[in-house]
């Protein structure tokens, strides 16, 4: 008898590692795909490994407590260009690895906040808040139409931005 539960229990974790390797393999293609219908982690994509807040309040208070700064992502599911954004910033180990030093939220919905639309709702938008909840106005993209947006070729501007909003930081306080 005490082979035979052993045997199961084998059986068992064959069957939940396949179920596991099933949902790693889909990650990997969900952007090629039509998107699925599958719940996401908060993260949607744009960094599995980095935490997520799940609301704009909730990031505010972690910004305030922690002491960090946070950057929000404003962006679309069906939106190519916030797609393609998406891509590079997950792609881009640097920005990943930096990306830890904030409270982070990506949003695929507007709040009722103002500050949060300074020159207007398009997505891809990426803003920076100070641990002092003021939305940073100085640090920008190329375009003066549109204050925050970026696409995937200024990502190494994104990333200088990043570093200027922890740097600034350092001094301020």
């Amino acid at each position: 008898a005490m082979e035979k539960s052993y045997v199961s229990m084998f059986l068992l974790l064959i069957v939940i590692s396949c179920a596991l390797a099933k949902d790693a393999g889909k990650k990997d293609t969900k952007d090629t795909t039509t998107k699925p219908k599958l719940p996401q982690t908060l993260s949607r994509g744009w960094g599995d490994q980095l935490i997520w807040t799940q609301t704009y309040e909730e990031a505010l208070f972690r910004a305030k407590h922690s002491q960090k700064p946070l950057m929000i992502i404003h962006h679309l599911e069906d939106c190519p260009h916030s797609q393609a954004l998406k891509k590079v910033f997950a792609e881009h180990k640097d920005i990943q690895k930096l990306a830890e030093k904030f409270i982070l939220l990506n949003l695929v919905y507007e709040t009722t906040d103002k500050n949060l639309a300074p020159d207007g709702q398009y997505v891809p938008r990426v803003l920076f808040i100070d641990p002092s909840l003021t939305v940073r106005a100085d640090i920008t993209g190329r375009y003066s139409n549109r204050l925050y947006a970026y696409e995937p070729s200024d990502i190494s501007l994104l990333y200088s931005n990043m570093q200027k909003a922890l740097k600034l930081l350092k001094t301020e306080l």
